[in-house]
């Protein structure tokens, strides 16, 4: 049965949904419908234990090889295979599945400014009623407790943004040329030959795709009476939602979100204190990330809020 012949591998909140969604409409490129399999994440069944809303993602885990393989079936003779699950760099262990099993697998990575990835990670629980705490600063700092009580990988948002630990793991297991590192601003601000470096990385094509489909922006959630009751009702059912048929859940759960993201609009900038605030986490593995890289990202350690504008996926 067929397997990828290549994987977008990270990292969450940085256009992967959006680079996904592009490369699909390449003819001689195949990704299955199903983005963010997430196969390689474990050895079997996931974890039944985790933050609000984890027991719902595990269940949608494709961990059954033979359920994975099914993915590619459709896909044409000639096209080379894909998958994008964005938390393939930050599991190490998942980095050492793919070794095992895709050993010439070609390997893109999307990377984001850690401090704003870190913020629209937290936004988009926040917007989905599942993020308990309010304010940003100490969402991250609740991440060691919450990692230790089995917390799903998304809701590691200082940790998810350690790419020079991941990148230096990474490396010591695929040679260089087996890796495609890019940035989320040259798919923001240049799509066309961002995806033409990825087509020829590939050794498919160049110049025949020509726009990054538009993502839904994660919608501003104001933090109100209101709206933090709608949250703990969407945190309650994230608890007990995994004993329910997924019609059962998504006829609760969709009028609660749509009144919880009832207001249009962006999400609430970062502010400089915020910045500020969570900057330190990152300082000495974003030194880790320009050794192992051999780039510079000194822009990441002053730059302002990279908005989010093409990608709400995870």
């Amino acid at each position: 049965m067929p397997l990828p012949d290549f994987l977008v591998i990270g990292v969450p909140k940085a256009g992967t949904t959006a680079l996904h969604a592009a490369l699909a409409r390449h003819p001689d490129l195949f990704l299955p419908a199903v983005k963010e399999p997430k196969f390689f994440l474990s050895e079997g069944p996931p974890p039944a234990r985790g933050g609000p809303g984890d027991a719902q993602t595990y269940q949608e885990h494709v961990w059954r090889r033979a359920d994975y393989e099914a993915l590619f079936a459709p896909a044409p003779a000639h096209a080379l295979l894909g998958e994008a699950t964005p938390f393939y760099l930050y599991d190490l262990d998942a980095q050492n599945r793919i070794k095992r099993l895709l050993p010439k697998a070609r390997l893109v990575v999307l990377l984001r400014n850690p401090v704003d990835r870190a913020h629209s990670n937290w936004t988009h629980l926040w917007a989905a009623g599942l993020e308990p705490e309010r304010d940003f600063v100490r969402a991250c700092a609740l991440e060691e407790p919450r990692r230790e009580a089995g917390w799903a990988h998304f809701w590691h948002y200082v940790s998810q943004g350690h790419y020079g630990a991941q990148l230096a793991h990474l490396f010591g297991l695929f040679s260089r040329d087996q890796i495609l590192l890019l940035r989320y601003r040259d798919l923001r601000e240049d799509p066309v030959p961002t995806l033409d470096r990825v087509c020829e990385f590939l050794g498919v094509r160049p110049g025949l795709l020509d726009v990054v489909p538009s993502q839904n922006v994660t919608p501003f959630v104001a933090d109100t009476q209101v709206n933090a009751a709608l949250r703990a009702a969407l945190r309650t059912g994230g608890r007990i939602g995994h004993h329910f048929p997924v019609p059962v859940r998504q006829v609760f759960r969709g009028p609660l979100l749509t009144a919880l993201q009832r207001r249009k609009g962006g999400r609430r900038p970062l502010s400089p204190a915020e910045r500020k605030a969570v900057l330190p986490y990152f300082v000495d593995d974003i030194a880790l990330l320009e050794e192992v890289t051999g780039l510079s990202y000194d822009d990441w350690r002053t730059a302002g809020l990279e908005p989010d504008v093409i990608d709400d996926g995870g």
